[in-house]
């Protein structure tokens, strides 16, 4: 007997397990994009006559704190900073917390807003690290911006940090790399007004590579000459516009975006704040808010809404790239592996008999049966035992559901927000949803199974996220 006859059991089993598993991740991607289809359609019909402007200038709209941890952002958090402190909004506050940085960040603050060391009392709500001190500025342009300096703890802490100093009842979450546009924050408080049970809702974030940035504000919006970016733009496209446009109209969006999220500050209080053991705490923090509404039988909503804008400046080399998507699905584990109570208990509702196994059997682990799947065809391949025909038909049907996922969703964002006006840049985005699957689409499914060692090893850190700054328009532009 040969070691093929002995394989050809476990080759039989594991082909039945990948069609399978295939056939029902495509129909789940297809049902996605359906829904989110509906649900973007009745976004848009609700909000076409809505008036933001009396929205802001209404006694019932809240006032907000805004919080931005920073960690050696010295190359734009000035520029995020004014993109803050312009926004259209009633009131509201910007709170930097400075998480012990060891560039210029505080300096570059003080020097630009003139800030000087005030005698606020610091009382907090969440334990944290230390704070050294809070600033304020001498000018009355900018008498909401709030300064904090703290001992470095992580963004998870500093995001703590920020809900003891914020005076307001909602707090809205953001990186202090981010740019927020001017009715950003009018248009993600409105589902407060509309539901009293809402306790947390999440923006649609866009890369802002390749974008003209003046005085904190996007103000053309094009694509990046560098590939890595345009992939982003596309993979950005399929996890908001299709995967949390669909969860949330099942009501069980499981992550807001570390970049931008609008959260009631007593609830998160409730549940204590971010945890700061984990890499991935915009996801836990979301996990754990639907875990306690339930177990307290709380009426709740949480819900994300894709047109109030935040844009982010995307990695641009594989190194960091890597970094990012390797944290990411650590941040993922994590939460999963914190939270594993809920999966498949009824007593969670949509949460964990949908979302849950949902994020561990496809988002989690796709990539593992993915890579395994590369493995087994060069072991096949070695052995002389490749069915070359079978393996092109499966991969030709496997490029054309993943191009159609893709394409799908760069072309809801083509029916509905139409963020990207030039012809060209839509060319390029549809054709880099097919190209990422030669090369690119391999590259992440690596960095994100060597993520499970990573996590096993106890790597905890985020790795350098070095950021070179926003775009500005050249002479003559």
């Amino acid at each position: 007997m040969t070691f093929l006859d002995v394989l050809q059991p476990v080759l039989h089993t594991y082909f039945l397990f990948t069609i399978g598993y295939f056939v029902v991740v495509n129909l789940t991607y297809t049902f996605f994009l359906g829904l989110s289809f509906k649900e973007i359609l009745y976004y848009m019909r609700h909000n076409s006559f809505g008036n933001l402007r009396l929205l802001v200038q209404s006694e019932i709209t809240p006032p907000v704190s805004i919080l931005a941890p920073a960690y050696n952002e010295e190359p734009t958090v000035v520029e995020s900073v004014k993109s803050l402190l312009k926004l259209n909004y009633g009131t509201y506050e910007v709170v930097v917390i400075n998480d012990g940085s060891r560039d210029g960040t505080l300096k570059q603050l003080i020097e630009e807003f003139h800030l000087y060391r005030s005698r606020q009392l610091y009382l907090p709500s969440i334990e944290a690290k230390p704070v050294r001190a809070i600033y304020k500025s001498k000018k009355p342009a900018y008498r909401n911006l709030v300064v904090v300096d703290k001992e470095n703890g992580g963004k998870a802490d500093a995001l703590n940090v920020g809900i003891n100093v914020a005076q307001y009842d909602f707090v809205c979450a953001i990186d202090a790399d981010s740019l927020l546009e001017e009715d950003a924050l009018q248009k993600v408080v409105k589902p407060f007004l509309e539901d009293p049970t809402m306790i947390a809702v999440g923006g649609i974030v866009r890369i802002a590579n390749g974008c003209k940035v003046v005085n904190g504000r996007v103000i053309e919006v094009r694509l990046s000459n560098k590939f890595l970016p345009i992939f982003q733009v596309v993979e950005y496209f399929r996890a908001f516009l299709s995967g949390r446009m669909a969860w949330q109209g099942l009501n069980g969006l499981l992550i807001i975006s570390g970049a931008f999220g609008l959260f009631r500050r007593s609830a998160v209080i409730d549940v204590g704040g971010y945890r700061h053991d984990t890499v991935g705490e915009d996801m836990e923090l979301v996990v754990r808010l639907h875990r306690k509404m339930r177990e307290w039988k709380r009426p709740y909503r949480i819900a994300f809404v894709p047109d109030p804008v935040c844009w982010t400046e995307a990695p641009e080399s594989t190194q960091i790239l890597s970094r990012q998507r390797n944290r990411w699905h650590r941040g993922l584990l994590d939460t999963m592996l914190i939270h594993r109570k809920m999966l498949m208990n009824p007593s969670y509702g949509v949460v964990g008999l949908a979302a849950m196994p949902y994020f561990v059997v496809v988002e989690l682990l796709g990539p593992v049966f993915e890579f395994v799947g590369y493995l087994t065809v060069i072991l096949l391949l070695f052995l002389e035992a490749l069915n070359i025909q079978m393996t092109l038909l499966f991969f030709i049907v496997a490029l054309f559901y993943g191009v159609m996922y893709s394409v799908g969703a760069v072309l809801l964002e083509e029916i509905s927000f139409q963020r990207y006006p030039r012809a060209r840049d839509l060319a390029l985005l549809l054709s880099f949803g097919v190209i990422e699957n030669f090369g690119y689409r391999q590259l992440t499914t690596w960095w994100r199974v060597k993520a499970f060692w990573d996590y096993v090893r106890g790597r905890k850190g985020w790795g350098a996220m070095q950021r070179k700054g926003f775009e500005a328009p050249k002479d003559g532009s």
